[in-house]
């Protein structure tokens, strides 16, 4: 059988910073090939279909391909996959090779024990998904019906069952342009400055009436600010930049009410697509996840990720990998976990899909 392990280390050793998976689906394709599965790469996605001997449920193994940049702060090439003290190092090796090694390998487990009873076994691996520009959308649109999904990113294994969603919001506040030195003598004037900075404050506590059990508060988290003509004029603008971290306690509609309600700033909502996802109560695939690995634990996501296109589905996020290591210097994945989580997809689709 193959080994995850040099598995993703071969998904490593392709960059595929957003924008440039073509090398990477081209291999993961062949691979899925040599391994006689069927298999689609299109514009969208690198599809892998595992079909039973009969009909039932769907289940979908969702993650993708590209990678942030490297950036800096690297001790190593991180395309050069560097194997030291039981981990993997190299970028995108957490965020999320380990989660696409382990769900192919996973597969080719499921069609040398004998493929599946009944129901359809996908894997669907996107590009772009660090982006504004994923391509999972697309791809989820055109797998047909899919009755649960399991979203590969770094969980440690542990179950999402709820994920954070993200609006992106500018903060516009106006007022009167004079000069600095008559601020004080020249009647009444608004500086935008002011009135920007006052609504800032207002955000520490503008959301603390409706928490969510897993997810806590949601929060509004400014993240650039801009103003200024000269140093000694006052603006006519000022703006921040926030980034808005919502929760299924909220829909985004309802933050972006409470803003206007709450603030002087004009309020321009730019991204509002990422919404918060959970897993539905009395989920069936949820129950089976804790059928194929008991010891896992049920968490909230602080992150965002491709399970926003699922939400509708019977999902949840799982993969090997610690989410705080994504996107940084040295990246790495512990290798048991990659091996535990070819076991674990493996089993979760031989336990959901019989259920089905």
């Amino acid at each position: 059988m193959p080994d995850e392990v040099e598995l993703v280390a071969e998904l490593v050793a392709i960059p595929s910073v957003s924008g440039s998976e073509q090398g990477i689906a081209e291999f993961v394709e062949q691979t899925a090939r040599k391994w006689r599965m069927d298999v689609v790469r299109d514009d969208t996605s690198v599809r892998i279909e595992v079909r039973g001997f009969g009909q039932g449920q769907t289940l979908a193994l969702v993650s993708h391909l590209d990678t942030v940049p490297p950036g800096g702060g690297w001790t190593r090439d991180p395309f050069t996959p560097g194997f030291e003290g039981g981990r993997l190092y190299g970028r995108g090796s957490t965020d999320a090779k380990a989660a696409v090694a382990a769900m192919l390998c996973a597969a080719r487990d499921v069609i040398e024990r004998g493929r599946l009873d009944a129901g359809r076994l996908l894997l669907v691996f996107g590009y772009g998904e660090e982006t504004k520009d994923t391509t999972m959308e697309e791809a989820v649109a055109r797998l047909g019906s899919v009755d649960a999904a399991v979203i590969g990113e770094p969980t440690n294994l542990d179950f999402a069952i709820a994920q954070r969603g993200l609006m992106m919001v500018d903060l516009i506040a106006e007022g009167d342009q004079r000069h600095a030195g008559y601020a004080a003598a020249d009647g009444e004037f608004t500086n935008a400055v002011m009135v920007l900075a006052n609504d800032l404050l207002r955000l520490q506590s503008l959301f603390e009436d409706r928490g969510h059990p897993l997810l806590g508060l949601a929060t509004a988290t400014p993240t650039m600010l801009e103003a200024g003509v000269s140093r000694n004029v006052t603006p006519p603008v000022a703006k921040a930049v926030l980034d808005v971290r919502s929760t299924p306690a909220w829909t985004h509609d309802e933050l972006a009410t409470r803003l206007r309600e709450s603030l002087h700033s004009q309020i321009v909502v730019t991204s509002r697509r990422l919404v918060p996802c959970e897993t539905p109560p009395g989920s069936r695939l949820l129950a089976a996840a804790h059928r194929a690995r008991p010891s896992a634990r049920e968490f909230g996501s602080p992150t965002c990720s491709d399970w926003v296109f699922l939400r509708d589905r019977d999902a949840i996020k799982c993969g090997p990998g610690t989410s705080r290591r994504s996107h940084t210097p040295d990246e790495f994945v512990d290798l048991a976990e990659v091996s535990e989580a070819r076991s674990f997809y493996a089993e979760l689709a031989r336990v959901y899909l019989a259920g089905g």
